[in-house]
């Protein structure tokens, strides 16, 4: 595997999107656009975002557009699903979430019945927007919810009350959107089984398709990471409760547990997500944005200024870039699909990766006895795996 940073230029893309391996059967790709924009951080959040002003969020738009310009002249595969994140999309302005949905339908060839999704947080929602979105051609949005506890919203820094996330959802649904993804956290701080217990159940009367649940994570350098000394939050049994919980919770209400964190009825599991891990390709683009395409994996600076600036005049925007064969990714398709329900065949491995499986087979065994792994032709976690995951992961890689 070979990693390095290389100069990448506008006009010199080939270097980068170069078409698909044949080392491996072509999935059709999805694009990631990043809007880096927040009016204000959250105070867990550690992705890249700044503010916005008008004449940022135009000179951003013009640079995702190039970009996306120059993509679609060496992509030429079909586009199965588009992800707007951010960040917050709606902080870029109904003209220009607008015109990057037209540019993506202009440039790209979309497949039959494409999967685009746009995040939304509810302060910044409202009908105009939804109503824009979805004439664009938007048909799913992910709204940010996180609690249904005011209390709660407030010690993670957010903007909203969840009457307001009430109220987008309600808006959401009579402007015609009938995919709804809902954003849920637990281990908050001062969060109670009680509070959790009513936040699922505030949660579930909204009757969202999809609900994806993160334990909260104190990252380096956020204002909770500053203060989790005198934090109140709870500690590693109490979030192994609140997991369970919710498995149980969002199990009972119909909802299929297909990834560690995420939920949805039938048929309405995150397209775009499953590409991340069923090692899929994915396009990203914008600062920070990550791609895998082409047995290459690469990443873009981390600042708005610079990739607008290395767009407009060729300067440097690729932050790192890997090569990676197929057979060298053994570990993170066990990583990636041990993640999922459905998990994995081993003859899928052993065709892939053209390695053997007895002793990777053996410590599942022993983690099946456990109670931790089930095997009915595909090993998968359980429950209590997930919980475990990333020791169980790391031993067998």
């Amino acid at each position: 595997m070979s990693k390095r940073k290389e100069r990448i230029r506008i006009g010199q893309g080939p270097r980068v999107y170069r078409k698909a391996s044949a080392e491996q059967p072509e999935k059709l790709p999805g694009l990631y656009l990043h809007i880096p924009f927040c009016r204000r951080k959250c105070d867990y959040c550690d992705f890249y975002s700044v503010a916005a002003t008008d004449d940022k969020a135009r000179q951003y738009t013009q640079a995702l557009i190039a970009h996306l310009e120059e993509a679609a002249g060496i992509v030429h595969s079909q586009i199965e699903t588009v992800y707007i994140g951010g960040g917050t999309p709606a902080m870029l302005g109904i003209k220009n979430l607008s015109l990057l949905l037209g540019t993506v339908r202009k440039l790209f060839k979309l497949a039959a019945n494409p999967e685009i999704t746009v995040e939304l947080n509810p302060e910044s929602t409202d009908k105009a927007l939804l109503k824009s979105l979805k004439k664009a051609g938007c048909n799913r949005i992910s709204i940010g919810i996180q609690s249904a506890v005011d209390d709660e919203l407030k010690r993670l820094g957010r903007l909203h009350s969840f009457e307001d996330a009430k109220k987008a959802f309600k808006i959401a649904r009579e402007v015609g959107f009938k995919n709804i993804s809902v954003d849920l956290m637990y281990g908050i701080e001062g969060q109670t089984a009680d509070s959790l217990a009513y936040s699922l159940s505030e949660i579930l009367s909204l009757d969202p398709e999809h609900i994806s649940c993160y334990g909260l994570k104190v990252e380096e350098n956020t204002p909770l990471w500053r203060r989790r000394e005198k934090a109140e939050l709870p500690d590693d049994d109490a979030q192994a409760v609140f997991y369970e919980t919710v498995c149980e919770t969002l199990g009972r209400a119909g909802y299929t547990h297909y990834e560690i964190s995420n939920f949805a009825k039938p048929g309405y599991a995150s397209r775009h997500n499953l590409k991340y891990w069923r090692l899929e390709p994915y396009l990203g683009f914008g600062p920070g944005a990550h791609s895998d395409f082409g047995g290459r994996r690469f990443s873009y600076v981390r600042s708005v200024d610079a990739y607008i600036e290395g767009i407009k005049n060729g300067g440097e925007i690729i932050d790192y870039l890997e090569d990676v064969p197929q057979k060298e990714r053994a570990a993170e398709y066990l990583m990636l699909r041990l993640r999922l329900s459905e998990g994995f065949a081993p003859s899928e491995y052993m065709r892939l990766f053209s390695k053997n499986f007895e002793p990777i087979e053996a410590k599942l065994r022993e983690y099946e006895e456990q109670g931790l792994a089930r095997y009915d032709g595909r090993w998968a976690l359980t429950t209590k795996g997930f919980l475990l995951s990333n020791s169980i992961i790391s031993s067998l890689i």
